[in-house]
């Protein structure tokens, strides 16, 4: 029960908040994560599956002292924006949690939230942040690859998403944001755990040390249609394995690979750093725009390709290379990114701190022929000071950092390098605002900020800054 004592006039008026009871509430904003935002008073309520304008039912399920979540009951005056989902797993899967937007709604949404992080994080005007690229086709079944948990649930074995804030599984036959070939996979390994009986390593949420099945992967090539079936398992010895692997090959026909990975920790970190291939090839090929990249279980690889060469379009258009300049990609991953600059940089240097992926990244470089790309194994923080230490100079940065965003001392030495322009891709919102407060105290001046949907009926939106030299 929540309380807020309110003086009016000489009357004093006491607003009660109560788990379990019903309101009915106005929506007036979305929070970052797409749910609505209702108010009592001052008091915040949120309330996934609400949108702005809406007036419904509501039941509050959680009260905390600065807000309180609330549970849809019933839509009473519903928004234009509101689209009946299509998923008949939505409001029990924590994957699409706005997919009762319609996909204009979600651009939108997404575009105010960026420009909420830029001005009240970035202390940025908002005015420099453009409408959101989204997809043209059907932004459903776009996602590349798949990472499913298995698990025993009441007794059953389940194999499909997690549930929100929680380990437990929602077993499912078919995700509307998954290649298709993915919930056929799904369900040809639920029918052979269930045929030879075999023992997951979760139970009801929680690890069971004695079973031996984790995850099952998908990855496919787009374009090339090629697919990969990971088995994350705790062991390499897993009964009944050649019965799986004719099940797969039998029935998926453009199979390439079949991958055994052993993870044996009681971790949430899916992948263990030990593959052993069971058929086929050890990797998949997919393409980006013209470059064609070698993906193998371990590989970080876009998720939506068809949105990824938005993306990396845009980043090559922000760097502005006439041919002439001298680029560092921090965090370069396996290369994409830099292997996208190299066709208009005189030369790349990519950067990147996980040695399998800068492996991979040379053997992509390799593969498409580039030869004025070079990699370093490394923090950027550390090698790029040492790069120019030995007289490597860049005109263009690119930096590419994960959720967290940048670390300082990379964003100091960027301030050190002084290249002309800086180019800034991120998937947060809110780290890329406090990045770009940073790097305009380090003298640089944000010019522009475009975010492109990568992740259609997700809260999840892609950014492409570019910053120049302020002088």
């Amino acid at each position: 029960m929540w309380y807020n004592l309110l003086e009016l006039g000489k009357r004093k008026v006491i607003f009660v908040v109560e788990k379990n009871k019903e309101y009915i509430l106005d929506i007036v904003a979305q929070g970052y994560e797409g749910e609505g935002i209702a108010k009592i008073d001052t008091y915040p309520i949120f309330i996934p599956g609400a949108l702005t304008g809406e007036k419904v039912r509501v039941k509050i399920i959680k009260v905390k002292k600065s807000y309180a979540y609330g549970k849809v009951e019933d839509i009473i005056t519903p928004s234009v924006d509101r689209e009946v989902e299509k998923c008949t797993y939505y409001k029990r899967c924590g994957g699409c949690s706005i997919q009762h937007m319609s996909y204009k709604k979600q651009l939108d949404f997404k575009w105010e939230r960026v420009k909420d992080c830029i001005s009240k994080i970035g202390g940025l005007s908002e005015e420099l942040v453009s409408y959101p690229l989204g997809m043209d086709i059907n932004p459903y079944r776009y996602r590349n690859k798949v990472q499913l948990p298995i698990g025993k649930v009441n007794g059953e074995i389940a194999v499909g998403f997690y549930a929100p804030r929680s380990h437990n599984i929602i077993d499912i036959d078919t995700c509307l944001i998954q290649d298709e070939i993915a919930d056929k996979v799904a369900v040809l390994t639920k029918e052979w755990i269930k045929k030879y009986n075999l023992e997951p390593a979760t139970i009801d949420g929680e690890f069971n040390p004695n079973g031996i099945l984790r995850h099952i992967m998908i990855r496919r090539g787009f374009k090339t249609k090629e697919v990969m079936v990971v088995l994350v398992a705790t062991t390499k010895n897993i009964p009944y394995i050649d019965e799986f692997k004719k099940l797969i090959i039998e029935n998926v026909k453009e199979i390439k690979s079949i991958v055994l990975n052993i993870n044996s920790k009681n971790t949430n970190v899916i992948l263990g750093t030990e593959c052993i291939t069971l058929y086929g090839s050890d990797t998949i090929q997919d393409y980006i725009g013209e470059f064609k990249f070698n993906i193998s279980p371990l590989s970080f690889f876009q998720v939506n390709p068809i949105q990824t060469e938005v993306l990396y379009n845009k980043t090559l258009e922000f760097a502005n290379l006439s041919g002439e300049e001298v680029v560092f990609d921090a965090y370069c991953g396996t290369g994409t990114i830099t292997l996208f600059l190299s066709q208009k940089a005189k030369k790349v240097y990519g950067v990147e701190i996980i040695e399998p992926a800068i492996v991979n990244a040379k053997e992509n470089a390799k593969l498409n022929n580039v030869e004025n790309a070079e990699f370093f194994v490394g923090k950027s923080e550390e090698i790029i000071p040492d790069l120019i230490s030995n007289g490597i100079k860049a005109d263009v940065i690119v930096v590419d950092p994960p959720r967290k965003g940048c670390d300082i001392k990379l964003l100091e030495a960027i301030g050190k390098t002084r290249p002309e322009r800086v180019v800034y891709v991120s998937c947060d919102p809110s780290t890329l605002g406090r990045d770009l407060k940073i790097l305009e105290e380090q003298g640089y001046k944000t010019i522009k900020v475009q975010p492109v949907d990568m992740f259609p009926q997700t809260s999840h939106i892609e950014n492409v800054a570019l910053l120049v030299k302020d002088c």
